[in-house]
């Protein structure tokens, strides 16, 4: 029996003497994978590749608990070249989805850039339509707020983080479309031909009154802001004017604040007025009333409302919105309160051609 021992002793001896009694070492490459994983986190893995990179962790996991199993193992059995080869791959996954996340991440940047210059030359272009409209401040209010939007976005991009940048930008699209859609029923009126031909007969006829008769004649151009008063039928001075605040559309009732359509004629001339001097005109005229009458039938106006009256080509100055006069500089006024007389003709035009400041805007819608 002691010599049994003995023999097992000395071959116990033998063999620590062979191989030696230090465990195998740790593939490198353990270190290798864990400072791969927390970069591509770092990077972004989730967002940008996330089912790659919940394999990728899945596998990583696998490879940690076969290398935690074979630490447990007795040192003489240890063998890592399973959980190395293991590692290896997982590297070069790693190693693919760095390259996805770059790609992943260059496209984004690329296409919310895109967007971004898209928005911005989209809300410039807006506003400068705002400003050919008194209507146009309904539609700056979602304009300012898009633009707020657009700087936030700007900023996020400019920080790299794309992906609250893209959040940013998708509630911007809801802004200009609200903008949009305040300022398309207005312009389209302009570059509408049913309109276009009722202004020009209305412009035409007043115009040939001038030259059938030898008076003077008065035409307003809203889409050009012009007041040009004819002699003879032929232009004999041109005025800039101001409009009602909701002027680029034809009045209906009183208290809308829109700028009258169609054929007047001064029926008083106010020397001192509270909008310095004033030349009242005879609105509302028949088709007015009719106009009026039809649309409180249908209920396209409120029930109790009044067509309301006390339409005036007054001072004041051409800047400031009317609650639906035609307003001029003071100078202006006093220029031409002396060049026409009661009963003078009146027309009031959106505008007198297809190619009108107004219907060149609506192209941009």
């Amino acid at each position: 029996m002691a010599q049994n021992i003995l023999k097992k002793t000395i071959l116990l001896l033998l063999l620590v003497t062979a191989f030696g009694c230090s465990a195998p070492q740790i593939p490198p490459e353990v270190q290798l994978v864990e400072k791969q994983e927390h970069n591509l986190w770092l990077s972004g893995a989730e967002i940008y590749a996330p089912e790659g990179f919940k394999e990728y962790r899945i596998s990583l996991r696998k490879i940690q608990d076969d290398l935690v199993r074979e630490k447990t193992r007795f040192v003489w059995f240890q063998n890592y070249k399973q959980v190395k080869s293991g590692l290896k791959a997982l590297l070069e996954t790693g190693q693919n989805l760095e390259k996805k996340i770059v790609d992943t991440k260059n496209a984004k940047k690329t296409s919310i850039s895109d967007k971004l210059s898209f928005f911005e030359n989209r809300i410039e272009t807006l506003k400068g339509l705002t400003e050919l409209i008194n209507e146009g401040r309904l539609a700056r209010k979602d304009l300012i707020k898009a633009e707020l939007l657009l700087s936030e976005a700007t900023t996020r991009f400019n920080k790299s983080d794309y992906e609250t940048a893209e959040a940013k930008l998708k509630g911007i699209s809801g802004f200009i479309e609200a903008a949009e859609n305040a300022l398309r029923p207005i312009l389209g009126r302009y570059a509408d031909g049913v309109h276009i031909k009722k202004w020009q007969q209305i412009a035409d006829e007043t115009i040939a009154e001038s030259k059938n008769k030898g008076i003077p004649v008065i035409i307003v151009n809203k889409s050009e802001r012009t007041l040009i008063l004819y002699k003879n039928g032929v232009p004999f001075k041109t005025y800039s004017i101001g409009l009602g605040r909701n002027g680029s559309l034809d009045k209906s009732y009183a208290g809308d604040q829109k700028t009258p359509e169609g054929k007047y004629r001064i029926t008083k001339k106010l020397s001192s007025s509270r909008f310095h001097k004033a030349l009242l005109i005879n609105y509302p005229n028949e088709e007015d009333m009719r106009n009026f009458i039809s649309a409180k039938r249908k209920g396209l106006i409120p029930s109790n409302s009044r067509i309301g009256g006390l339409i005036e080509i007054h001072g004041g100055g051409k800047e400031s919105m009317t609650y639906g006069c035609v307003s001029m500089d003071n100078n202006m006024i006093d220029s031409l309160f002396n060049l026409v007389d009661v009963g003078t003709p009146v027309a009031i035009v959106g505008a007198i051609d297809h190619n009108n400041v107004l219907s060149s805007a609506i192209e941009g819608l």
